[in-house]
């Protein structure tokens, strides 16, 4: 029988965080939470858990993405304030930039297939390795690459969003994404 005082303490905080980070509202994070742990409850019922926030995570991640699909579906976008999030004051413009950029991922993180949204998840914003994304969803690590490469070409598509690709020493290359701006910088 889990220890669900111990694993509240322990996971809880990382599990409301990832449900905050994707809906981007405290009453959805909430509701998210609770759906997590009531989820996690019927997973323990079914099988032994060897990574508890491993799971409790991902469960999040997928709750949130089935948030986001209602959400589509019903047209119903709500603001987003990052001021609990973000630690430093940042300007007004940053804020609604900020904003605007995260509704955008949650309304194209909510378009994409299932898979691909949970991977993505898992590594770009909770920072997962291929490997324990592949123990946790029980999928190949090739299969977590396509995953990932797949969502965010979809995500690119969706977002209206650039690439740039940019060679690490010993890392091959990496992709970053970056907003379309108009703005030239000024020197």
């Amino acid at each position: 029988m889990p220890d669900w005082q111990e694993i509240l303490r322990r996971d809880g905080p990382a599990v409301w965080r990832t449900g905050y980070r994707l809906l981007g509202n405290q009453a959805d994070a909430d509701e998210c939470f609770q759906e997590t742990f009531l989820a996690a409850l019927k997973v323990s019922r079914r099988e032994s858990v060897r990574h508890w926030r491993g799971i409790l995570v991902r469960l999040a991640a997928a709750r949130a993405v089935d948030r986001l699909r209602d959400r589509r579906r019903n047209s119903h976008v709500q603001a987003t304030d990052l001021s609990g999030v973000i630690g430093s004051e940042p300007q007004p413009h940053q804020i609604a930039e900020d904003a605007e950029l995260s509704e955008r991922l949650r309304t194209a993180l909510a378009r994409i297939p299932r898979k691909q949204a949970q991977v993505f998840c898992l590594h770009c914003l909770e920072g997962w390795s291929y490997l324990e994304i592949a123990q946790d969803l029980e999928i190949s690590v090739n299969a977590v690459g396509v995953f990932l490469h797949r969502g965010r070409k979809q995500l690119r598509a969706l977002m209206g969003v650039r690439q740039e690709i940019s060679h690490t020493a010993g890392h091959g290359s990496r992709v970053d994404v970056e907003p379309k701006s108009p703005r030239k910088e000024l020197s």
